[in-house]
């Protein structure tokens, strides 16, 4: 068994290494890994960084020459993985690797092909109030247009088997990414199995990068998907 952990990232130099460090140091048992990481346009020396670690413990680096989105990122690591087992990790270090064992158990345990990390089953950092009211509601719409009972769907942590990447036909390359992921996912008749995680949610001055302008856009693209895209 080997776990492809993909890394979107742009202009996170201060944070890359360590992020690296972490995947890299959890126990995974007998799961080989490789971490393929895809750098979106980083002006901040991100890719420099990136390029010294390439071939290293795993480390499979790939580069976009001009900023697309964090799904266009992820489309292109996609299609990169070697892995039987998919995990979309953030570069921010508001996830913790640590989380991978359990993560794993129910798709090693053959109880789901699809987990997702609930950041508010699990400990975390206090949110602010608007994101996490967002987050709720957007969460509460994908519910009752898809007939389910997540939690958190616009985690970070998404982890699903070589079968379930093999239907995805995404196509969204920013914040559209999450409805559009989850929406495929729904529509093609897997349930979601929900894990408890830690969060550690960064501040602004800290290089958060989501806003309340970004939620106009995952909403329209969750109900695109829902009521257009048959693909």
């Amino acid at each position: 068994m080997r776990l492809s952990v993909l890394i979107p990232v742009y202009n996170e130099r201060a944070t890359i290494r360590e992020i690296l460090r972490q995947v890299q140091a959890v126990e995974l048992g007998g799961v080989e890994r490789e971490v393929v990481v895809v750098d979106d346009g980083s002006t901040d020396g991100t890719g420099e960084v990136l390029a010294a670690e390439d071939g290293l413990h795993g480390v499979r680096a790939f580069r976009h020459e001009r900023n697309r989105g964090k799904g266009a990122a992820v489309q292109t690591a996609l299609r990169q993985a070697r892995g039987d087992v998919l995990l979309i990790q953030d570069a921010d270090l508001e996830y913790d690797p640590q989380d991978y064992p359990r993560l794993l158990r129910p798709i090693l345990g053959g109880k789901a092909q699809v987990v997702y990390g609930s950041r508010f089953l699990g400990e975390h950092k206090a949110m602010y109030f608007w994101h996490a009211l967002g987050n709720k509601l957007l969460t509460l719409l994908t519910n009752v247009l898809y007939d389910t009972t997540l939690s958190d769907m616009e985690t970070g942590i998404k982890v699903f088997t070589r079968e379930v990447a093999g239907k995805l036909r995404l196509r969204q390359p920013r914040w559209g990414f999450d409805p559009e992921i989850t929406s495929q996912i729904l529509r093609r008749g897997y349930r979601i199995y929900e894990v408890p995680i830690s969060y550690y949610g960064r501040e602004y001055h800290e290089g958060k990068k989501i806003t309340w302008r970004d939620t106009g856009i995952v909403l329209l693209t969750l109900l695109r998907c829902r009521l257009f895209d048959h693909g």
